[in-house]
């Protein structure tokens, strides 16, 4: 950690410790590898030659392991020949700044310190920090921010410095994930193809990482978006990964809604019945979004298929009352329209809130049919006029056979780009006895639109691009207009494989299992648009977070998409519709949930699925 950019220890929204820079006998030691051996933890290793004379190779090798709850441990190992006399020197600092200037590279200057027990300290209005160490340093410089040690290393020998960090008066940080009960079933995925093991494997363990609980409701448990930036409740995105994850078993989904229900708006006026929640950037085209909106439709979409894959009847039922409330907002917000428009006023009609709007309204019409509750009818009938009129407004025709609009402006004239939101128009939900949803776009508009996913203005060979190369103001960094998102990525892959476009499905689907091996199968939540060449890799994107919840719930759907699980467990039934093309050669899911049971299932070279196990009574159709 140099103190430049985004480098630092993070708590509770704010920068704790900035630089941690170490100097062995007045030298840095020389990098020679940096790892993530786990989604809370990565290694660094060093080496120096502790004499100019000695030769071309090192004989002191530094190793740093980091963990996320504030603590590093630093080892030296010796492999000369000689006793070695070693110097230590760490120079700490921290500007004690919050996440958002730190975002806007607006983070002030390093704090002065203070010499406090075995360590140091720093105060200013915006908090206070404390590292100390282990053992104690034989010197303290506060002006300089230095501690010091002098250690004698006999031949093979090795010491180790444990520092930990926190503000002054905290308690260690507890990770949901690492002390309780897991919500999340400990799935395993083989084949063919070995990766796709590892991204199983690490999704999982990125997504036990993410758990958090609510201290006055210990039995919820839900995603943190994503680490550094959003270590907390994003309500959109621990929905959709609590989606995503369904196959893992419903009590994430469970604890998730249950968490988000106690914020919902009660009072009276126009906001009854939404889930808040901040706003998103949404690219250079489009005013920032609603997350709240998006929220607000997940909501009763998520409960309506956990009850699919097998959510006891008497926590929909609790649920239920929160899902109504959700869909009489939609109901009252569209008014005597058609459109859900934005928020925000003057705002415009984007493409994405439709198609969410729509899959709620149709599983949460079902939903309510199967609860005995009224108003499915009235949605069904709203759906399917949203249908008809999008189909006309929101197509954009041209030469080379049309495209969805991304928005319509309140004077009815349409925003024509072409950005990863579209993937959306494919996600059209899961009803009963294995059927999907309908879509908001016909069948000539959706293959029109498979193709457009598919091709290589969309498909950067890593996943798919946030805006089409061909758009004005395309930035293959930027967050909404280039850059790939892991989510949107597998949102479409899904979608494309339950439309049956399996090729373009395949292509992206390879692709991003291609970057995630690059990535060590720790995913970040987004990553450059670039181009993928021969011999090239994926670059970073500065700002993203890792790991991330809806990048990890993505290594889930990805490799449950290839077996086509459609459940429907109160009727005890299972409809497999796995990829025909087997993009991955054979592939196994063992320890899956259906209908509280654990499910597993073989997809064969040939793209014939074989159910290996299953909850007593569940009848399997095709």
């Amino acid at each position: 950690m140099t103190g430049r950019g985004l480098d630092g220890f993070y708590r509770a929204g704010r920068r704790v410790l900035s630089r941690c820079q170490i100097r062995v006998a007045g030298r840095e030691p020389l990098a020679v590898q940096a790892r993530m051996t786990a989604a809370d933890r990565v290694r660094f290793v060093g080496t120096l030659r502790s004499s100019p004379q000695a030769g071309p190779d090192p004989d002191v090798v530094v190793e740093r392991t980091r963990h996320a709850d504030g603590t590093e441990r630093i080892t030296l190992r010796s492999a000369a020949v000689r006793a070695l006399r070693l110097p230590i020197e760490i120079a700490l600092a921290t500007d004690l700044a919050d996440l958002g200037a730190i975002a806007c590279g607006d983070s002030g200057p390093e704090l002065p310190a203070s010499v406090h027990d075995s360590g140091l300290r720093w105060s200013s209005a915006k908090g206070n920090s404390v590292v100390t160490a282990d053992p104690p340093p034989s010197d303290a410089l506060a002006s300089a921010g230095l501690l010091r040690w002098e250690f004698e290393l006999p031949p093979g020998g090795s010491a180790s410095i444990e520092l930990r960090v926190r503000p002054d008066g905290a308690g260690p940080v507890r990770a949901v994930g690492r002390a309780a009960t897991s919500p999340l079933a400990p799935t395993q995925a083989a084949g063919d193809d070995p990766r796709v093991a590892a991204l199983l494997r690490t999704s999982i363990d990125d997504l036990q990482a993410l758990l958090l609980r609510d201290p006055a409701h210990p039995t919820d448990t839900y995603l943190a978006a994503g680490v550094p930036w959003r270590c907390g409740l994003a309500p959109a995105e621990a929905l959709a990964a609590a989606r995503m994850t369904l196959p893992l078993g419903t009590r994430l989904a469970v604890g998730t809604l249950r968490t988000l229900a106690r914020t919902q708006l009660l009072g009276q006026g126009p906001q009854f019945g939404m889930i808040p929640g901040p706003r998103r950037d949404a690219g250079p085209r489009l005013p920032p979004g609603c997350t709240g909106t998006e929220a607000t439709l997940l909501f009763p979409a998520l409960l309506a298929e956990a009850r699919r894959w097998g959510m006891p009847d008497t926590e929909t039922e609790e649920l239920l009352p929160a899902a109504e409330r959700c869909l009489t907002w939609l109901r009252t917000t569209v008014g005597g329209g058609t459109y859900l428009p934005d928020p925000q006023p003057g705002g415009p009609v984007r493409c994405e809130t439709q198609a969410h709007a729509h899959r709620a309204a149709l599983l949460g019409a079902d939903l309510l049919d199967a609860c005995g509750r009224p108003g499915g009818g009235e949605l069904r009938h709203w759906a399917g006029a949203l249908r008809t009129v999008f189909r006309a407004d929101f197509w954009i025709d041209d030469l080379s056979g049309g495209r969805p609009a991304a928005a319509r402006v309140p004077d009815g004239r349409p925003v024509p780009f072409l950005g990863a939101a579209a993937a959306h128009l494919l996600d059209t939900g899961l009803l009963g006895e294995g059927e999907r949803a309908p879509g908001l776009l016909d069948k000539v508009q959706t293959e029109q639109l498979a193709r457009l996913l598919g091709g290589p203005a969309m498909d950067s060979g890593w996943g798919l691009r946030g805006l089409s190369v061909k758009e004005t103001g395309h930035n293959p960094f930027g967050h909404r207009s280039g850059a790939v998102r892991v989510h949107e990525t597998a949102v479409a892959v899904a979608g494309l494989a339950a439309a049956d476009y399996e090729k373009e499905a395949s292509a992206l689907l390879r692709g991003l299992l291609a970057a995630a091996e690059e990535f060590g199968h720790r995913l970040p939540d987004m990553y450059a648009g670039e181009r993928r060449t021969e011999g090239s890799v994926p670059l970073p994107h500065p700002a993203a977070c890792r790991p991330a919840a809806t990048a990890a719930a993505a290594g889930v759907q990805l490799l449950t998409t290839l077996a086509g699980l459609r459940p429907d467990a109160p009727a005890r039934t299972v409809t497999l519709r796995p990829m025909r093309s087997a993009p991955l050669g054979e592939i196994a899911l063992t320890g899956l949930r259906v209908a509280g049971a654990p499910f597993s299932v073989r997809v064969s070279r040939l793209g014939l699925a074989m159910v290996e196990e299953a909850a007593d009574g569940l009848q399997l159709r095709t």
